[in-house]
């Protein structure tokens, strides 16, 4: 029964999150526009591409590795799911486990993994492109973005509970009313947005460079699955560094889901805002950002929280 019930409940979020994810991923899209001076898409405009990719045909290369092409995907959709499910769990019912943020923190990093995965299996020489860039980018930002959990964690007596994360704050306030707390809020933001692979660190995808990078030979509803994993991403990941730095309301009446929303749509609109004012960086120029300047502010934080501060 306790099987029937957890395969229900991963439906029944992934259903939510997709609906979730792709209508903010089309906020984002809106506001990217106006600053653009454009209209921009209808609002079912993502649903509408998802529905078209999965009634197209999937082509898949003679030279593939065929399971690891179309498992890649499915897995990359997968863990942000379960993601999402876990930040539900957290936020509506208050349920976790002591650890549940660093199985957190490694479940977000198979979304990237498994576009290295599934562009290395395609056999295409500019996927290969595209993989050494996402493999580069995701071991520089990975550095600052768990410098930018750890503050957090070490504010509330070193836990790796998501749930005492939450507590703490709602006892001592948000962790970004700290010193500490605005650099960490600062780091994770930016090393968020090379997690979620938009501009300035789209180089993995970087279509007027490498034609699409990783994801070159993929079409249909695998290519859907990539989508829509990104979509499910730009909701979890901004819902993560509410929880972490702005005090993680839980969503048990009206007014906490709506206070939710608008902690949500703070990060969301950071986010679009610096993706439309900044340029796309090279490859050499991100490395040096996240592993130079991003690691030391890091650090700096880490350091003044263990001194209180």
């Amino acid at each position: 029964m306790s099987v029937l019930y957890s395969f229900s409940y991963f439906i029944f979020s992934f259903v939510v999150l997709s609906i979730i994810g792709l209508f903010v991923s089309w906020i984002d899209r809106k506001i990217t526009a106006r600053i653009q001076w454009r209209v921009g898409p209808p609002w079912y405009q993502n649903f509408v591409d998802i529905i078209k990719l999965s009634g197209k045909e999937i082509l898949i290369s003679e030279n593939s590795n065929k399971f690891m092409f179309i498992f890649s995907p499915i897995l990359a959709v997968t863990s942000s799911t379960i993601c999402g499910s876990i930040l539900f769990l957290v936020l509506r019912k208050n349920l976790g486990f002591g650890g549940d943020l660093i199985l957190f923190v490694y479940l977000l990093t198979i979304p990237s993994l498994s576009i290295i995965l599934g562009g290395s299996s395609s056999g295409n020489v500019l996927a290969s492109v595209g993989i050494s860039r996402e493999l580069k980018l995701l071991l520089s930002y990975e550095l600052p973005f768990i410098c930018g959990i750890i503050i957090p964690a070490i504010k509330a007596n070193s836990t790796t509970s998501l749930i005492e994360i939450v507590k703490f704050q709602e006892i001592n306030g948000s962790n970004i009313l700290s010193l500490s707390g605005v650099i960490g809020f600062i780091v994770i933001l930016i090393s968020s947005i090379g997690k979620l692979g938009v501009v300035p660190f789209d180089l993995a995808e970087a279509e007027t460079e490498i034609a699409g990078g990783a994801l070159i030979e993929y079409s249909g509803i695998l290519l859907g699955f990539y989508k829509l994993a990104r979509a499910i991403l730009f909701f979890v990941i901004p819902s993560f560094i509410v929880i972490l730095y702005l005090g993680g309301t839980p969503l048990n009446n009206f007014l906490g889901i709506l206070i939710f929303i608008i902690k949500y749509f703070i990060i969301l609109i950071l986010i679009t805002l610096i993706r439309n004012t900044n340029p796309r960086l090279r490859i050499d120029q991100a490395l040096k950002f996240f592993w130079g300047w991003l690691t030391l502010i890091g650090i700096m934080g880490i350091l003044f929280v263990l001194t209180g501060m």
